[in-house]
């Protein structure tokens, strides 16, 4: 061995074994991918001023998060790796580019106050699906609770805060006025999206479709998509308004189910501690004083 060679220097390392990753494992993700692409896609084309594309690329986007997920428990291919890549992503299609969207479309022309509205927007969106990656998985929360969000969820904000952009590509003329409405209109969904509002997620709507309603549920969905293809912003603006006004409802249900838990644990009947507790009160007293000779 040469001088100052270290004695370590010709030993070779075995190969590193990488285990094999199922299939199953990859397809969510590569459609959490595709998803991403399709908000970056928004982003190009809104600086392109083809608006009609970058919102078609928003809703393609929040259409292909919801399939990830529902393909990801029917493959059973959940991931912690699937489940951040999806939150960064959401962050991407739902927060950065609906932002920068408004930002190209309209609020440029308000100047700082503008930006700073498609700011306070995105990072929203983080707080909204940071808050949401915390609170999945509590194990305080009733069973109940995974009937709501808590707070818009981040792809139906996406949505909701485009509306400007829906009324004025149906023939709203634009205008300043137009412009600072949108301001105001882009906070207000910022701030449902980190606020503590019951809204209704809707996850186990349809989940089980008896089988006399399969023919009727694939018109209907067949319909929808026919119609959203053909006449776009209508649909959209009418789901929009709709959304907002079924928020209420959302909140006096979530009302009702705490209503409900608060009556069932009055009614309940007292723990196994407390029923220990009566039963050692009620035993007469020389008994209590014979206990520790027994025990003894």
């Amino acid at each position: 061995m040469a001088l100052g060679q270290s004695p370590f220097s010709n030993r070779r390392l075995p190969p590193r074994q990488f285990r094999r990753i199922p299939l199953r494992l990859l397809a969510p993700n590569l459609v959490t991918l595709l998803a991403l692409c399709a908000g970056l896609t928004g982003i190009r084309m809104a600086f392109e001023d083809r608006y009609g594309l970058a919102l078609a690329a928003i809703v393609f986007a929040a259409v292909l998060d919801g399939i990830d997920g529902r393909l990801a428990r029917l493959l059973k291919g959940t991931s912690k790796f699937g489940a951040e890549l999806d939150s960064l992503s959401d962050f991407v299609n739902f927060g950065v580019a609906p932002a920068l969207i408004l930002y190209f479309w309209g609020l440029h022309d308000l100047k700082s106050a503008g930006w700073i509205a498609a700011m306070v927007f995105a990072i929203c969106a983080a707080l909204r699906l940071a808050r949401f990656n915390v609170m999945v998985d509590d194990p305080d929360k009733p069973a109940w609770a995974s009937n709501f969000f808590v707070g818009v969820p981040a792809p139906a904000g996406a949505i909701t805060v485009l509306l400007p952009i829906y009324v004025a590509l149906l023939g709203l003329p634009r205008s300043e006025v137009l412009n600072w409405l949108t301001l105001v209109y882009t906070l207000a969904i910022a701030s449902l999206m980190v606020s503590r509002l019951p809204v209704f997620s809707g996850k186990r709507v349809g989940t089980r479709v008896p089988p006399e309603m399969v023919g009727p549920a694939v018109v209907v969905a067949v319909l929808f998509i026919a119609l959203l293809i053909a006449y776009p912003w209508i649909i959209l603006t009418a789901g929009t308004l709709a959304y907002l006004g079924a928020l209420p409802f959302g909140y006096l249900s979530h009302r009702r189910y705490e209503q409900r838990s608060r009556e069932t644990r009055a009614e309940a009947p007292p723990t196994s501690p407390q029923v220990a507790a009566t039963t050692v009160s009620i035993v007469p007293a020389a008994d209590n004083e014979d206990r520790p000779s027994r025990l003894n």
